[in-house]
């Protein structure tokens, strides 16, 4: 519990820290947002207020926590080019996102856990260096390709989906899903390999362990030890990995939203 709480404080002491440097990153850029709102021709009176209205007039101290409760209530501010509240801009596209990293992420748990649980089983057999050999390839293969790879044979060959006519969630909740999961696919084929590889090693380091041996010299299934007790202690570094996996999925998405638009 002492670890799960520190690991938490750092955490949240590691996020206020990157937030205020890259507030202050922006801070220092140069430009006056006051006139890039109200034009070159604004009388300095204009400007004075509208700098006064966004609160660029006080301390930064003081304009970078007037940021952070701002985004935690929910207040992002106005969009200086837009002219619009940036919530309520992101809102939409930020729904997507999401959606596509939830089906992202349940199509690597349901695939890599079988799979490198397979995979182990069959550690030395004849198909092994195949097995190997898929996983660096799918490991290797950038998401910006298999993107365009899975647009083409499953969107215009078999004509599965439309490339780049996404459907409103509202209007055709199924065929969002359905858009949305091919897009996933893609992103999740490098870290299932990732993962069933990581599995993989895993349990053939713990079937080497002496519980293990003796377990199965006791007459005890090969595959139930298997199941029942190693594939339980090879989870914990493949949970782990997966955890920080979610992180990866949000800036992965970036890349395959760009080709299926």
């Amino acid at each position: 519990m002492k670890y799960a709480v520190r690991r938490i404080l750092a955490l949240i002491i590691t996020m206020i820290m990157v937030s205020f440097l890259a507030f202050a990153a922006f801070h220092m850029i140069s430009g006056d947002p006051a006139q890039a709102i109200l034009g070159t021709n604004a009388t300095p009176e204009r400007l004075e207020l509208m700098r006064h209205q966004l609160g660029l007039d006080k301390p930064f101290i003081v304009q970078y926590f007037n940021w952070l409760v701002g985004f935690f209530s929910g207040n992002l501010g106005i969009s200086y080019s837009y002219r619009q509240p940036v919530a309520g801009l992101i809102a939409p596209k930020l729904k997507v996102t999401l959606m596509m990293v939830l089906i992202s992420f349940l199509i690597i748990v349901v695939c890599s856990l079988p799979l490198g649980l397979r995979a182990a089983q069959k550690s030395g057999g004849r198909l092994d260096w195949l097995r190997t050999t898929i996983d660096q390839l799918c490991m290797a293969v950038p998401a910006f390709f298999l993107s365009i790879l899975v647009s083409y044979l499953f969107g215009i060959v078999l004509k599965w989906f439309t490339p780049g006519d996404f459907p409103k969630i509202e209007k055709n909740f199924g065929g969002a899903v359905r858009y949305l999961f091919f897009a996933a696919v893609c992103i999740a084929i490098p870290r299932i390999a990732m993962a069933v590889r990581m599995l993989k090693s895993t349990i053939i380091e713990e079937m080497e362990k002496d519980y293990v041996r003796t377990a199965i010299s006791r007459g005890n299934d090969r595959s139930e030890v298997l199941k029942k007790h190693v594939l339980k202690n090879s989870l914990v570094p493949t949970i782990t990995f997966l955890g920080q996996t979610m992180a990866e999925i949000v800036g992965g998405s970036i890349v395959v939203e760009q080709v299926f638009g």
